[in-house]
Parts: C-alpha cells; structure tokens; sequence
C-alpha cells in the first residue's frame, strides 16, 4: 500500500526542519486588541543559536503579538540588570551547538540562575522547546523552573489527526486543561481544539496547570528512525500518559508557561510543491491562533 502524502508530509515536518519557512500570507491583523495605551514588551531570545526568530520563522508570531498591542523586540542578554528591560520574555528551540546529534546546553548556569530570579521577582517567561534535540538543549533551564522535559518524540495514535505525530487537543477529546488560557477574555476566544506538530513531553508540576493533556496511549520515542517507523504501523515508545505539552504556573511573583511544541505558535509552510503544508497558526482546523494570543494575555496579565 503507498504510505498517503500526510504521512511524509507530517514527518518532513517533523524531522527537515530546514524545509520550514514562514507563511508570508498568513493574517496577523487583530480585530480587538488588548493592548491600546499600554504595550508590554517581549524580548524574544536570538542568543542561542535558536530555530525561531523574531524576524526568521516566529515572524508571523511577532507580527500577531505587535498588532495586539505589545512591543517586540530581541530579548536582551540574559542577566540581572539586563532582563529588567522587557516584561515577557520568549525563548523558542534554543540550541547550544549545531550538531544535533550530540545536543549541549543551550543556557549558562549563570543564565539559568538569571532568568529564574528575574522571574521570581515579576517577569513572565515563555519557554518553547520542541521535540529531540531541542529537550536536550533547554532541560537545565526547565529543570530551575521544576519541569522535566521529555527531549524525545510524541506521538498518539487516538488524539491525533490522521497521523500520530499530529497531535490534537479538544474539548471533545478531554485534553485541555482548565485555565483562564483556555477560557480567553470572553466566549469568542475561548479555545477548543489546539493542534501540536509532534514535539516532547514535560512533566506537571503539582503548583502548575496542564493546559495540553497527553492521553493514555500517548507515547514518546528517543530517535528518528523510531518516529519513521510509524510507516509501517509500529507505534513503540514510552507511555507519557499523565504528562502535558503545554503547562502554565506561578512562581513566586511572576508567571512561565512551557510548551514542549514550537511549531503550533508559528505560522509555517514546510516542504515543497505537492507535499507543500500549513503547519502552525496558520493550519485549518484549530485555534492555535487564538490560543498564543491567549497565553500571551495570560503572561501580560490581561487575564488573571
């Protein structure tokens, strides 16, 4: 049986990561803004060799989050003093070298130690790492907030869109959390249905909120050539059961929301001609649009 052109086109995004661009048609405009006399600012990292950037692939983010009201900018170095100069800050798939098969620490322990205390004393931190090698990269950071990540692959063959790796987070399904993320300002944005482009697991924190739930027969793989196996059927893995994609939380006077998938706050096109797909806020189907600008209220707290 040929394998159908959703399966190659979910795994190239999955694993070419090359092969992502940002979808130069995608609406950024804003019909009702929650920042129009104020304008938090967002420093978004370009400081650790990272996938996503304000002008590169998160384009389409910054331009959405710009035309709500905040200011954006690259963030500052990640120090004391320096951090005081933006409100949120956003870090997405950080790297600590270009071999991603041998992953290294993205952050100093100085930089860890850093943004956890300027967190502690009111910032707000939205930390996104996708699925291997990127785990690997931002787990010391994680690990300061208290969070395990996966650092593998996810998958779902229940909660899922045609194929495992695209996993999906409804009302339906029972996989949301219960959050004012979720619920939004009013009924108009509240969310129903988030759509992940694989990614990793992280653990729950009890103080935290799992706002994207793993299901029961989700699971998680270590390699690549585990994730292509998928091809003929052969789920292997770990059960992530219990484990989350998105959680939220407090700490001390400030607020972090982790995400263990980066795509789903972009707006991507990855491959090419036939195999061409929309992966991201941009993806029919979902709310993930509405669902960063709601985490982004969350982390501004325009919702409380």
């Amino acid at each position: 049986m040929p394998i159908p052109r959703w399966f190659w086109a979910a795994l190239l995004a999955a694993t070419a990561y090359g092969q992502q661009v940002a979808d130069p048609n995608f609406n950024t405009r804003v019909a009702d803004p929650a920042f129009t006399s104020t304008h938090p600012r967002i420093g978004i990292d370009e400081s650790h060799k990272n996938f996503h950037t304000k002008d590169g692939r998160y384009k389409p983010f910054a331009a959405l989050m710009a035309a709500d009201g905040f200011t954006v900018a690259a963030a500052p170095k990640f120090t004391a003093g320096a951090l005081k100069a933006i409100d949120i800050l956003v870090i997405a798939n950080a790297l600590g070298n270009e071999d991603w098969n041998k992953p290294e620490p993205a952050f100093s322990v100085a930089e860890c130690d850093a943004v956890r205390d300027w967190v502690r004393a009111g910032g707000a931190l939205l930390l996104i790492a996708d699925h291997a090698p990127f785990g690997d990269s931002a787990a010391l950071l994680a690990q300061r907030l208290g969070v395990d990540m996966g650092r593998g692959f996810a998958a779902d063959p229940k909660n899922s869109d045609k194929n495992p790796t695209l996993l999906v987070f409804s009302v339906e399904n029972g996989l949301l959390g219960d959050h004012t993320i979720i619920r939004g300002r009013n009924g108009r944005e509240r969310v129903r249905t988030i759509v992940a482009f694989t990614g990793q697991s992280l653990s729950v924190p009890k103080d935290s909120t799992a706002l994207m739930k793993l299901g029961k027969d989700a699971v998680e793989v270590a390699t690549r050539e585990e994730l292509r196996d998928f091809a003929s059927g052969r789920l292997t893995g770990k059960s992530v059961a219990g484990r989350a994609q998105g959680i939220a939380m407090a700490l001390g006077k400030g607020r972090v929301a982790i995400f263990g998938e980066a795509a789903m706050f972009s707006a991507q096109v990855a491959g090419s001609g036939a195999q061409a797909f929309k992966m991201g806020m941009n993806a029919e189907g979902s709310d993930d649009r509405q669902f960063a600008l709601n985490v982004m209220h969350w982390l501004a707290r325009a919702l409380d």
